[in-house]
């Protein structure tokens, strides 16, 4: 692929976002960066570095809809944008789909056990809006499509991370641009999003990401171009590593079961030191692991007075 990396700052404690402009039978550039000052002028010169100007892009991809990838789609106006279907939802961010998705976390979340002076903080989405682009997809991607303007290079949907994450794979050199499916140094948290039917089941994202990685891991990459940090070339190693790492904490949260809980109070347990501070991430990965274990057949949910608790199947 004749690609050019593009660093962005972000204000989220993940860092600095990867972008990637690519030149084929068009100009295209793979992600946008959060929509503040800071990422745009970051985007700008990093276009003109590689010898372009903002309206020579022809096309923006989205690997998904999060707000440090999404953001400046509305720096190209006359740019085709592309992504998965649901990207969609959060680039109208219509009242509708709004409050679908904040009814939707209200419900799981009282499932989970949390309390309802927390659930609130946790449904606030404005700031992530904030950050988005409002340029809605003029064409969906599906998996197993190849790229317009780029022969070869071929989408795979992926989610587990984010509902409507997809990657890329250049089938010549078999080197790809992988979003956030798999970062050298943190995981990708696999974040409980509502489904892209847009009903109120919930996305097994744990089992879902496990998946995507073994669907990578079968492609063989020889490069993966990443949303965060630096590019891999050990990438099947890693995902073993990551693997294995997620059946070690189930195995930890699968201990902590000696008598039923719920999803809050394993999470109070797991991470007593951030949970406050970070009650969606840690309540999304406990969720994970208690996936995980349910469909190894250890643990089980039992529904009491409106909240699921968890026991061990001996």
């Amino acid at each position: 692929m004749n690609i050019h990396k593009i660093i962005l700052p972000t204000p989220f404690p993940v860092g600095d976002v990867n972008c990637f402009l690519v030149k084929g039978d068009c100009l295209t550039l793979f992600d946008a960066g959060p929509k503040t000052e800071e990422a745009y002028e970051a985007l700008r010169w990093g276009i003109r570095e590689a010898g372009y100007k903002l309206e020579d892009v022809e096309q923006v991809i989205l690997t998904h809809h999060h707000p440090d990838h999404a953001g400046w789609v509305d720096a190209f106006p006359r740019a085709q944008v592309l992504g998965h279907e649901y990207v969609d939802h959060w680039m109208k961010q219509t009242t509708e789909f709004i409050n679908y998705r904040n009814e939707f976390y209200r419900q799981h979340l009282r499932l989970q056990g949390v309390p309802e002076r927390y659930i609130e903080k946790i449904v606030q989405v404005r700031e992530e809006l904030e950050m988005l682009g409002t340029t809605p997809l003029t064409k969906y991607i599906c998996d197993g499509e190849e790229i317009s303007g780029h022969p070869g290079l071929r989408a795979y949907y992926t989610p587990g991370h984010a509902q409507s994450h997809l990657i890329f794979l250049d089938e010549k050199s078999n080197e790809m641009i992988g979003g956030d499916l798999l970062l050298e140094h943190i995981a990708s948290n696999p974040l409980v999003e509502p489904p892209v039917d847009l009903s109120l089941e919930r996305p097994k994202s744990l089992v879902q990401y496990h998946h995507s990685l073994e669907i990578l891991k079968q492609l063989n990459v020889t490069k993966l171009y990443t949303g965060h940090g630096k590019n891999l070339e050990n990438v099947n190693e890693l995902i073993t590593n990551r693997l294995l790492k997620d059946q070690h904490r189930a195995m930890e949260v699968l201990e902590l079961l000696s008598t039923p809980k719920n999803v809050f109070e394993l999470t109070m347990e797991l991470y007593a030191q951030v949970f406050k501070s970070q009650l969606g991430l840690t309540l999304s990965k406990t969720v994970g692991y208690l996936d995980y274990l349910e469909k190894e057949g250890a643990v089980k949910g039992q529904l009491i007075d409106g909240v699921l608790y968890y026991s061990h199947l001996k």
